[in-house]
């Protein structure tokens, strides 16, 4: 058996599509597309074609914004930081509203401005492991300037109400960021439907390379510049544009739409496959219900078997799995999800991830079925606790 991969969540192989639309742009085609020669003219083609299909992907409109950066956590931080400079600095809307389930980009710079007098509500979900747009409601005050909720959880999969969540951010005139790296390539994200202000998206999430994101600003939501340069993206991100990582997250995108379908159908076939065999384990908590996950999502709690020996056990047959956020691996503290719905400080250290992509084949399942169940028995018959 060759490795399996079921860490979809922290990243993704690129598509051999994707690899074959960027290669040209390393070998012949690597002209800097500032420049007035022929090398910088003939690729500047290609890169409206890809914004065109980045434009296409998430459904933005001709007037607003579409950023290139270099990942999510950089549009995450020039949204936090920018709206510091931009809105709570100088007046009297200091607060922000974000969740506990936040990436550790997020939380971080909401904690780096609270050393400058921001206050931040930090919600915690509820028993099912939720954020409900009652919750933001009842956060918001007439100082709140910005409130930032992710599209979908990175452990769970839980997809969490944003259009709900948006609708109460319109009314009461606050702006609304939404961290959709775990949505684009699971979800349909069409912001002609649903208003956010700001969106940020990184390329490895759906089959494109690593070091290149993306950043939406809605026309009429000004935000200034992170880095400071050139006058690269209309001077909102300075920094020579990587052409190459561009085509291709603009053919990741479009490929993710294309089988939207395949990843609710199919991908979603394999994780009911998967959870419908963990649950025949006794004493297991599964986080959220499946209709309310995206389709390649199962975090999983087995009591008496910590989180990181069922990793160790999985990893030595060749299956690669996490217990949660590689962002936040080296962290030794409870999920706050598991923490959040209840669970006792024991099994909230037993969470493990597993996530699917397109490419996960039911031969790679059934191994891991047999694995799991194999590595559990092992475990739990030397826990002192179980």
């Amino acid at each position: 058996m060759e490795r399996i991969y079921l860490d979809n969540n922290a990243t993704t192989i690129v598509d051999p599509a994707v690899r074959d639309a960027m290669d040209p742009f390393y070998c012949h085609m690597y002209g800097n597309p500032n420049s007035l020669h022929s090398y910088g003219i003939e690729v500047r083609p290609y890169m409206h074609q890809a914004m065109e299909q980045l434009y296409a992907g998430i459904g933005a409109r001709d007037e607003d914004d579409i950023i290139i950066n270099s990942c999510a956590t950089e549009g995450n931080n020039t949204v936090i930081l920018g709206f510091y400079f931009n809105l709570l600095k100088d007046t009297r809307k200091k607060h922000i509203v974000t969740t506990q389930l936040e990436h550790p980009c997020i939380r971080e710079s909401c904690r780096f401005l609270e050393q400058h007098g921001v206050k931040v509500t930090y919600l915690a979900p509820d028993h099912d492991g939720m954020i409900t747009a009652r919750m933001v409601k009842e956060a918001l005050t007439d100082h709140t300037a910005l409130v930032s909720v992710m599209w979908a959880n990175n452990e769970t999969g839980l997809i969490l109400p944003i259009k709900e969540i948006s609708e109460v951010c319109k009314e009461r005139g606050v702006y609304l960021h939404t961290d959709a790296v775990q949505a684009i390539g699971k979800l349909k994200v069409d912001l002609k439907d649903v208003h956010v202000d700001y969106l940020t998206f990184s390329a490895h999430k759906f089959h494109g390379p690593k070091g290149i994101g993306g950043l939406y600003i809605r026309n009429g939501a000004s935000l200034p510049p992170l880095l400071h340069g050139g006058e690269q993206m209309g001077g909102r991100r300075a920094g020579t544009v990587d052409v190459a990582g561009m085509v291709a997250m603009g053919k990741a995108m479009e490929l993710a739409n294309t089988h939207l379908a395949y990843e609710n159908t199919e991908v979603r076939r394999l994780r009911d496959k998967l959870e419908d065999a963990l649950l025949k384990i006794d004493d297991i908590l599964i986080v959220g219900k499946r209709e309310l996950r995206t389709p390649n999502t199962v975090y999983v709690s087995i009591r008496g078997v910590e989180g990181e020996a069922l990793i160790w056990d999985l990893n030595q047959t060749g299956i690669a799995a996490s217990t949660g956020s590689a962002c936040a691996s080296e962290s030794l503290e409870a999920s706050p999800i598991l923490t959040a719905i209840g669970a006792d400080r024991e099994l909230a250290h037993t969470g493990v991830r597993l996530s699917l992509s397109r490419f996960t084949t039911e031969q790679e399942i059934d191994f891991t079925i047999y694995t799991i169940n194999k590595a559990v028995t092992r475990l739990r018959s030397f826990s002192t606790s179980y």
